[in-house]
């Protein structure tokens, strides 16, 4: 790597690493970052990403356990169910051809970006009671979530959040705890995969990984001191999405042809 793209790297990540503490879907970015300005093949960016997912997980969990907010005892089975999808989302996003990926990265930014912007319609109103899911349930639910996640992991908090407060009915500091657990342990076994497999740059991985740590708890411990700092994410968030969908749907090329 050039000092160039070592500084881009970690900024790129820097900016992830703010983006998930606050607002989540930070893989928003660096998906884009690797593919478009890296220009990593689809799927070596698909695995080179889950490098600074793991990493901020592991910070996250730490933190978790450590004020006793983790309730394996009740999700044990949901989180093994969602590994074992997780795995098979893995091989089939390994075999993906760069423009296939392409193709389904542009339409997936489309639908997050439209469910972050009714996201407080989806969790408005009162929680159910915590109960059992049945295995006829939990089953498909958690396989085809951690299919998603082994697939892309794009904009899975908000998906698994759903799933945790509304069908899973968990408080949700708790449904937060297991889902930074559940993406945590299946994106060790998914990066195991990617890297078996040679579609992980680990230079250019770890590089963002550095900025998405740095991002994360600078971000950690000046957020409360930023008026409507989670509002102020969001609203970014959905600029770069804006931005990138132009630019995957070819709107930016089209318009500097206008100009230049």
């Amino acid at each position: 790597m050039s000092l160039a793209e070592i500084v881009m790297a970690i900024a790129g990540g820097f900016v992830a690493g703010c983006i998930n503490t606050l607002a989540g879907n930070g893989s928003v970015i660096t998906l884009g970052f690797l593919t478009e300005v890296m220009g990593l093949p689809g799927a070596l960016a698909n695995g080179t990403n889950r490098i600074g997912i793991f990493v901020q997980g592991l910070t996250s969990l730490e933190a978790f356990q450590r004020n006793k907010k983790m309730p394996l005892e009740r999700t044990w089975k949901y989180l093994i169910t969602g590994i074992v999808g997780a795995i098979a989302g893995a091989w089939v996003a390994i075999d993906i051809s760069t423009e296939d990926f392409r193709q389904v990265y542009r339409f997936l930014v489309l639908a997050l970006l439209l469910l972050m912007i009714f996201r407080s319609r989806i969790f408005k109103g009162p929680l159910p009671k915590d109960h059992k899911l049945s295995p006829w349930i939990y089953i498909p639910v958690f396989l085809a979530l951690g299919f998603y996640g082994g697939f892309i992991q794009m904009g899975m908090g908000i998906f698994f959040l759903a799933v945790m407060l509304y069908i899973a009915h968990l408080p949700i500091v708790e449904a937060n705890a297991v889902k930074v657990f559940m993406v945590t342990a299946y994106t060790l076994v998914v990066i195991g995969i990617f890297h078996f497999n040679g579609l992980i740059d680990w230079r250019i991985g770890l590089t963002i990984a550095i900025g998405q740590g740095i991002g994360g708890w600078i971000t950690a411990q000046v957020a409360s001191t930023i008026p409507h700092a989670e509002q102020l994410a969001h609203r970014f968030l959905i600029g770069i999405m804006v931005l990138t969908l132009l630019h995957l749907f070819g709107v930016l090329d089209w318009l500097w042809q206008l100009v230049s």
